[in-house]
């Protein structure tokens, strides 16, 4: 019989919405989510270097940082994952809650985790950016040598390869990059999440 846990959340005086109006600007997620090499990582950078510059407080989740800190205990089976995902949304929950605008770039293949991480956030803060570039592209880009290893066989269940991705149904936004360079899809990232922010600017791509 699982042992009975007495937890009783604290109810902070500081909340998230005296936080944002003492920042100047609503807290988010931004949930980028694509193949390995669909250019997440840079987007998500460039995207924070330009909320930055705004005076945005920001703080950027990434894959493989994650995976060396507080998720190294977790391997790359299904079950990681799925735990994997879960806590990325647990600390962009509480970042949130912090007042910051939190931007994660991990691959995230299942449609389940991505819906368990808006639940986890919250549908109004939760924005799912999807990094839509086409595995021929992604795989010549490849500057980790993934995907080769994927194809000789001395990676396992590599998404893309032998791991499917469910691609986003209904995305807040879609960035095609393999059809639009950086400053394309950094601006129009930009002109989708500012207004959401509380920020009145509006970019020309």
């Amino acid at each position: 019989m699982k042992e009975k846990l007495h937890i009783i959340p604290h109810n902070h005086q500081i909340d998230q919405q005296l936080r944002n109006s003492l920042n100047g600007h609503l807290s988010a997620t931004l949930w980028f989510a694509g193949l390995s090499g669909s250019g997440k990582s840079t987007l998500a950078n460039q995207v924070e270097k330009e909320l930055h510059a705004r005076g945005i407080r920001t703080a950027l989740l990434d894959g493989d940082n994650i995976r060396v800190g507080l998720n190294k205990d977790l391997d790359f089976s299904d079950s990681g994952r799925v735990e994997n995902i879960r806590r990325i949304a647990e600390v962009a929950h509480l970042m949130n809650q912090a007042g910051l605008v939190v931007l994660t770039a991990f691959i995230s293949p299942f449609k389940i985790d991505r819906e368990q991480a808006r639940s986890i956030i919250g549908n109004e803060t939760f924005h799912e950016v999807y990094v839509d570039c086409p595995l021929e592209i992604c795989e010549q880009r490849d500057v980790k040598g993934l995907y080769q290893k994927a194809r000789n066989g001395e990676i396992t269940k590599f998404t893309g390869i032998d791991s499917p991705f469910e691609s986003p149904e209904k995305p807040e936004i879609i960035v095609e990059t393999g059809k639009h360079d950086l400053a394309y899809c950094t601006t129009q990232i930009l002109n989708y999440i500012l207004p959401r922010l509380g920020i009145n600017e509006q970019l020309f791509s």
